[in-house]
């Protein structure tokens, strides 16, 4: 194996949907082939908050289930935003460094636009640059508030896209591929839901992976160069010293 073994795995923070849980999405990430999550380093954590009401999944999962935030009808107002924000913070300090994001329904909300929160210093100023972004049925975020300063720039970081024929999100998630720098998408028969991969989109996925890694694996190795100069950099003034 030598070095192939010891290298180290793209690690994404995973965030669950509306009313669901780490427990939930785990469930439904592990559906898809061992040949795709054993390339990844997935940690899953709850949201915050306790579902205030009914969640979508009862008799599907089992409880308990958590919410990021809270919403008016039209979705234009959050409530607790930005104490969703500083806990996602928390999760990244505790279980990172992170290299990207996963999100499902609200989760990709959330996931989707925090990198454009990160890069204006309102999110997530504590932790390393989010990297990638992976998207299931995600949407831009529909508070005025928050989506000009979310949006206001293009989301550059490499992310994947998974749009459902029948997902009611589906438009939104189209939208928020205008915002994104060369998005790859995935569209897929199922509605607002982790579908399982069929082999056009297995290929897909492996190959974004495939470009992670190698992204990883180069920074890393810069970084190993740039730490052996300045170590040099140091025996040079050691010995004029």
């Amino acid at each position: 194996m030598g070095n192939h073994g010891e290298k180290k795995k793209p690690r994404f923070l995973c965030l669950h949907g509306f009313r669901t849980s780490g427990e939930i999405i785990k469930k439904q990430v592990w559906k898809w082939p061992e040949s795709v999550v054993e390339k990844l380093d997935l940690v899953f954590v709850d949201a915050n908050f306790p579902a205030e009401g009914k969640s979508e999944v009862e008799g599907i999962f089992p409880p308990p289930y958590y919410e990021w935030f809270q919403f008016n009808p039209l979705f234009t107002e959050y409530r607790n935003f930005e104490e969703c924000l500083a806990y996602i913070e928390e999760c990244m300090i505790k279980h990172g460094p992170f290299d990207g994001l996963l999100g499902f329904s609200q989760g990709a909300i959330l996931s989707a636009a925090l990198p454009g929160l990160q890069a204006k210093g309102l999110a997530l100023t504590k932790v390393p640059k989010i990297k990638f972004l992976i998207i299931i049925g995600g949407a831009k975020l529909a508070s005025p508030t928050w989506s000009e300063k979310a949006y206001s720039s293009q989301i550059e970081c490499p992310s994947l896209h998974f749009l459902g024929a029948t997902d009611f999100l589906k438009p939104h998630g189209i939208k928020l591929l205008e915002s994104c720098v060369e998005p790859v998408v995935i569209h897929h028969p199922k509605g607002h839901t982790i579908p399982r991969l069929d082999e056009k989109s297995l290929e897909t996925v492996l190959n974004f992976i495939e470009g992670i890694q190698k992204t990883l694996d180069c920074n890393a190795a810069i970084d190993a160069v740039e730490q052996e100069r300045e170590n040099d950099g140091y025996l040079v003034i050691d010995s004029i010293a």
